[in-house]
Protein backbone atom coordinates (compact mmCIF):
# COMPACT_ATOMS: atom_id res chain seq x y z
CA UNK A 1 0.00 0.00 0.00
CA UNK A 2 1.61 3.25 -0.85
CA UNK A 3 1.93 6.06 0.93
CA UNK A 4 -0.60 8.11 -1.32
CA UNK A 5 -3.05 5.13 -0.23
CA UNK A 6 -3.36 6.05 3.38
CA UNK A 7 -5.03 8.83 5.01
CA UNK A 8 -2.66 10.12 7.60
CA UNK A 9 -2.86 12.19 10.96
CA UNK A 10 -2.56 15.34 8.77
CA UNK A 11 -4.94 14.27 6.54
CA UNK A 12 -7.31 13.27 9.39
CA UNK A 13 -6.71 16.80 10.74
CA UNK A 14 -7.16 18.22 7.20
CA UNK A 15 -10.44 16.26 7.00
CA UNK A 16 -11.71 18.02 10.29
CA UNK A 17 -10.85 21.17 8.83
CA UNK A 18 -12.43 21.27 5.89
CA UNK A 19 -15.58 20.19 7.74
CA UNK A 20 -15.87 22.33 9.82
CA UNK A 21 -15.34 25.23 7.02
CA UNK A 22 -17.83 23.23 5.23
CA UNK A 23 -20.64 23.57 8.37
CA UNK A 24 -19.61 27.17 8.67
CA UNK A 25 -20.16 28.01 5.25
CA UNK A 26 -23.57 26.50 5.07
CA UNK A 27 -24.51 27.21 9.14
CA UNK A 28 -27.21 29.21 7.64
CA UNK A 29 -28.46 26.56 5.51
CA UNK A 30 -28.45 23.83 8.25
CA UNK A 31 -30.33 26.18 10.57
CA UNK A 32 -32.80 26.85 8.16
CA UNK A 33 -33.50 23.12 6.87
CA UNK A 34 -33.42 22.18 10.87
CA UNK A 35 -35.90 25.35 11.50
CA UNK A 36 -39.03 23.63 9.07
CA UNK A 37 -38.34 19.98 11.17
CA UNK A 38 -36.54 20.43 14.19
CA UNK A 39 -35.46 23.29 16.53
CA UNK A 40 -33.59 25.48 14.39
CA UNK A 41 -29.84 24.85 15.72
CA UNK A 42 -27.97 22.37 13.61
CA UNK A 43 -25.78 25.05 11.86
CA UNK A 44 -25.09 26.71 14.71
CA UNK A 45 -24.65 23.73 17.02
CA UNK A 46 -22.26 22.05 14.24
CA UNK A 47 -20.37 25.23 13.28
CA UNK A 48 -19.94 25.77 17.00
CA UNK A 49 -18.67 22.24 17.72
CA UNK A 50 -16.13 22.50 14.50
CA UNK A 51 -14.75 25.33 15.78
CA UNK A 52 -14.46 24.18 19.29
CA UNK A 53 -12.69 20.66 18.25
CA UNK A 54 -10.28 22.57 16.01
CA UNK A 55 -8.95 24.90 18.64
CA UNK A 56 -8.34 22.15 20.93
CA UNK A 57 -6.69 20.26 18.13
CA UNK A 58 -4.55 22.49 17.13
CA UNK A 59 -3.51 23.22 20.71
CA UNK A 60 -2.51 19.71 21.24
CA UNK A 61 -1.13 17.87 17.63
CA UNK A 62 -2.39 14.21 18.09
CA UNK A 63 0.14 11.57 16.77
CA UNK A 64 -2.25 8.52 16.60
CA UNK A 65 -5.68 8.31 15.41
CA UNK A 66 -7.53 7.22 18.33
CA UNK A 67 -5.98 9.85 20.29
CA UNK A 68 -6.99 12.59 17.43
CA UNK A 69 -10.81 11.50 17.77
CA UNK A 70 -10.95 11.06 21.28
CA UNK A 71 -10.23 14.99 21.56
CA UNK A 72 -12.61 15.27 18.68
CA UNK A 73 -15.69 13.37 20.28
CA UNK A 74 -15.35 14.38 23.56
CA UNK A 75 -15.29 18.34 22.80
CA UNK A 76 -18.05 17.77 20.86
CA UNK A 77 -20.13 16.17 23.28
CA UNK A 78 -19.49 18.73 25.60
CA UNK A 79 -19.95 21.78 23.21
CA UNK A 80 -22.81 21.07 20.79
CA UNK A 81 -26.46 21.07 22.38
CA UNK A 82 -28.91 18.79 21.41
CA UNK A 83 -28.87 15.31 19.49
CA UNK A 84 -25.89 16.58 16.80
CA UNK A 85 -23.49 16.45 20.02
CA UNK A 86 -23.67 12.83 21.21
CA UNK A 87 -24.45 11.37 18.01
CA UNK A 88 -21.30 13.17 16.18
CA UNK A 89 -19.52 12.48 19.11
CA UNK A 90 -20.11 8.87 19.18
CA UNK A 91 -19.61 8.65 15.87
CA UNK A 92 -15.65 10.07 15.86
CA UNK A 93 -14.68 8.59 19.38
CA UNK A 94 -16.01 4.98 18.02
CA UNK A 95 -13.80 5.63 15.00
CA UNK A 96 -10.99 6.56 16.55
CA UNK A 97 -11.30 3.07 18.98
CA UNK A 98 -11.25 1.20 16.48
CA UNK A 99 -8.55 2.69 14.20
CA UNK A 100 -6.35 2.44 17.13
CA UNK A 101 -3.26 3.73 18.20
CA UNK A 102 -1.65 3.76 14.09
CA UNK A 103 -0.71 7.19 12.60
CA UNK A 104 -2.60 6.51 9.26
CA UNK A 105 -5.28 4.33 7.49
CA UNK A 106 -5.55 2.48 4.28
CA UNK A 107 -9.02 2.45 2.51
CA UNK A 108 -10.56 -0.55 4.19
CA UNK A 109 -9.58 0.31 7.97
CA UNK A 110 -10.88 4.00 7.46
CA UNK A 111 -13.98 1.98 5.85
CA UNK A 112 -14.16 -0.19 9.09
CA UNK A 113 -13.55 2.47 11.39
CA UNK A 114 -16.25 4.60 10.01
CA UNK A 115 -18.52 1.84 10.16
CA UNK A 116 -17.67 1.33 13.89
CA UNK A 117 -18.72 5.50 14.18
CA UNK A 118 -21.96 4.34 12.50
CA UNK A 119 -23.08 1.60 15.15
CA UNK A 120 -22.27 3.84 17.70
CA UNK A 121 -24.53 6.20 16.30
CA UNK A 122 -27.28 3.71 15.80
CA UNK A 123 -26.88 2.24 19.28
CA UNK A 124 -27.15 5.57 20.51
CA UNK A 125 -29.70 7.00 18.47
CA UNK A 126 -31.97 3.83 17.65
CA UNK A 127 -32.16 5.12 13.87
CA UNK A 128 -33.00 2.93 11.03
CA UNK A 129 -33.30 3.12 7.28
CA UNK A 130 -35.99 5.78 6.21
CA UNK A 131 -36.25 7.40 9.80
CA UNK A 132 -34.87 10.77 8.01
CA UNK A 133 -31.50 10.69 10.18
CA UNK A 134 -28.08 11.00 9.48
CA UNK A 135 -28.27 7.06 8.73
CA UNK A 136 -29.67 7.27 5.81
CA UNK A 137 -26.20 9.72 4.57
CA UNK A 138 -24.00 7.24 6.04
CA UNK A 139 -25.22 3.77 5.55
CA UNK A 140 -25.38 4.23 1.72
CA UNK A 141 -22.17 6.10 1.87
CA UNK A 142 -20.13 3.10 3.20
CA UNK A 143 -21.56 0.68 1.48
CA UNK A 144 -20.62 2.49 -1.61
CA UNK A 145 -17.13 2.71 -0.11
CA UNK A 146 -17.13 -0.58 0.90
CA UNK A 147 -18.34 -1.78 -2.53
CA UNK A 148 -15.52 0.39 -4.71
CA UNK A 149 -12.74 -1.22 -1.99
CA UNK A 150 -13.90 -4.32 -2.77
CA UNK A 151 -13.54 -3.78 -6.45
CA UNK A 152 -10.22 -3.00 -6.18
CA UNK A 153 -10.44 1.17 -5.89
CA UNK A 154 -7.99 3.36 -4.92
CA UNK A 155 -8.82 5.25 -1.13
CA UNK A 156 -9.85 8.43 -3.15
CA UNK A 157 -12.07 6.41 -5.46
CA UNK A 158 -13.71 4.61 -2.48
CA UNK A 159 -14.48 8.31 -0.69
CA UNK A 160 -15.64 9.18 -4.08
CA UNK A 161 -18.03 6.95 -4.36
CA UNK A 162 -19.10 7.65 -0.39
CA UNK A 163 -19.31 11.52 -1.21
CA UNK A 164 -21.90 10.50 -3.82
CA UNK A 165 -24.01 8.14 -2.11
CA UNK A 166 -23.97 10.13 0.87
CA UNK A 167 -25.93 13.08 -1.38
CA UNK A 168 -28.22 10.77 -2.63
CA UNK A 169 -29.22 9.40 0.82
CA UNK A 170 -29.81 12.73 2.08
CA UNK A 171 -31.56 13.76 -1.29
CA UNK A 172 -34.29 10.86 -0.26
CA UNK A 173 -34.99 11.85 2.92
CA UNK A 174 -36.73 14.75 1.44
CA UNK A 175 -40.17 12.77 0.87
CA UNK A 176 -39.58 10.81 4.20
CA UNK A 177 -41.79 11.42 7.13
CA UNK A 178 -39.70 11.48 10.33
CA UNK A 179 -39.48 8.99 12.71
CA UNK A 180 -36.70 9.84 15.49
CA UNK A 181 -35.91 12.91 17.10
CA UNK A 182 -37.66 16.40 17.00
CA UNK A 183 -39.24 16.04 13.41
CA UNK A 184 -40.95 12.72 14.32
CA UNK A 185 -43.75 15.19 16.34
CA UNK A 186 -44.77 16.57 12.97
CA UNK A 187 -45.75 13.07 11.35
CA UNK A 188 -46.79 13.93 7.63
CA UNK A 189 -45.68 17.78 8.30
CA UNK A 190 -41.83 16.93 8.32
CA UNK A 191 -42.36 15.28 4.74
CA UNK A 192 -41.04 17.46 1.81
CA UNK A 193 -38.18 18.95 3.96
CA UNK A 194 -34.11 17.12 3.79
CA UNK A 195 -33.07 15.85 7.24
CA UNK A 196 -30.32 18.31 8.35
CA UNK A 197 -28.88 15.60 9.99
CA UNK A 198 -28.23 13.63 6.91
CA UNK A 199 -26.90 16.75 4.86
CA UNK A 200 -24.01 17.58 7.47
CA UNK A 201 -23.26 14.00 7.09
CA UNK A 202 -23.01 14.66 3.27
CA UNK A 203 -20.72 17.30 4.31
CA UNK A 204 -18.55 15.48 6.03
CA UNK A 205 -17.96 12.37 3.36
CA UNK A 206 -17.36 15.90 1.09
CA UNK A 207 -14.71 16.93 2.75
CA UNK A 208 -13.36 13.20 3.37
CA UNK A 209 -13.28 12.56 -0.79
CA UNK A 210 -11.91 16.43 -1.12
CA UNK A 211 -8.89 15.38 1.12
CA UNK A 212 -8.17 11.92 0.43
CA UNK A 213 -8.43 13.14 -3.65
CA UNK A 214 -5.20 15.63 -3.04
Amino acid sequence: MSTTDTITIEGFTAWLAAFRDRVTEHRSYLTELDSAIGDADHGANMARGMAAVMEKVGASPATTADELFKTVGMTLVTSVGGASGPLYGTLFLRLGMTAGAVAECDAAALSSALRAGLDGVVARGKAEAGDKTMFDAMAPALDAMDAAIASGASLAEATAAARDAAAAGRDATEPLVARKGRASYLGERSAGHLDPGATSTALLFDALAEVTAS
